[in-house]
């Protein structure tokens, strides 16, 4: 059970002489369960390959299989790709539309022509699933809700569909530290309860923590892949490519340059403290 591409190709404008080539040769596979980050600046190719995942956008060479399923084969339903994998787009709260929270998470089940108990149910899993009392938000206007909470109901919108894989374009962009945590915390539970989650974002520090698995990408390829640990090991090449590491590992790398004998290759807070803890009582103690 996977998402995997083979060879993927893309290319906007195509045999026009605008025609600019926004993926190339793409072979990567994301497996059921895992917590994968998809690093690289912007006009990498992130957004491009991701919408691709669920069908938005179908290969011009390549492919693409959802749980071993070509989705180029002429029998798939497209529709079914997209409720398996779900795709939630960066401000995804423009999207939201309807007078109360319930009928904008409802839109998805509704659509699936579910009966009512089945749809309220739906609604209800999704909302608690993301950090809401059901009976508390229901009835809300989401355009009541702060930035971060209108999110949080965005995001449920997409969880109501019942995905295997939920795949966030940048879910934190543009909120402030307090709305950021609760969406990450919540990203961090979903994968908890087994949904595989891909999490797109420029933020270093939200990578190292979250994710297992890196893809970097640089100008429309997979420029290297690997452990957190194994991709933040070689900062100075990902800064060559417009990409930063997490401030901890300039920091650490730092104080191992004054003399403070730290293992440099630690990527959290929490991390580094206690290491820096540990290598200062051993300074005293030798």
């Amino acid at each position: 059970m996977s998402i995997k591409t083979e060879k993927l190709s893309f290319y906007y404008s195509q045999n026009t002489p605008f025609e600019t080539k926004a993926l190339e040769d793409i072979s990567i596979e994301i497996n059921k369960g895992e917590f994968v980050g998809i690093i690289g600046h912007t006009g990498s190719g992130k957004s491009t390959l991701i919408q691709h995942f669920n069908g938005l956008m179908l290969p011009e060479e390549g492919y693409i299989y959802i749980d071993g399923r070509n989705i180029k084969d002429k029998d798939i339903k497209l529709k079914l790709i997209r409720q398996k994998v779900g795709l939630v787009f960066q401000y995804p709260e423009y999207q939201l539309f309807e007078e109360t929270v319930f009928k904008d998470v409802a839109y998805g089940p509704i659509n699936l022509n579910l009966d009512e108990k089945e749809i309220e149910r739906r609604v209800r899993y999704a909302l608690e699933i993301v950090g809401f009392d059901f009976q508390t938000i229901k009835d809300k206007s989401p355009f009541d809700l702060s930035g971060g909470q209108k999110r949080r109901v965005a995001i449920a919108g997409v969880l109501a569909m019942k995905p295997d894989y939920l795949v966030l374009d940048e879910p934190t962009a543009g909120l402030d530290p307090a709305g950021r945590n609760e969406i990450l915390n919540n990203i961090k539970k979903l994968h908890d309860i087994g949904i595989t989650i891909i999490l797109v974002s420029h933020s270093m520090e939200d990578i190292a923590r979250l994710v297992d698995y890196i893809y970097v990408m640089y100008k429309g390829k997979i420029h290297t892949q690997g452990t957190p640990h194994e991709i933040y090991k070689h900062s100075e090449d990902l800064k060559r490519i417009g990409l930063g590491v997490p401030q901890v590992v300039d920091i650490m790398k730092a104080l191992k340059a004054k003399g403070l004998n730290v293992d440099t290759d630690k990527l959290t807070v929490e991390e580094a403290a206690q290491e820096i803890i540990h290598a200062i009582r051993s300074k005293k103690d030798a």
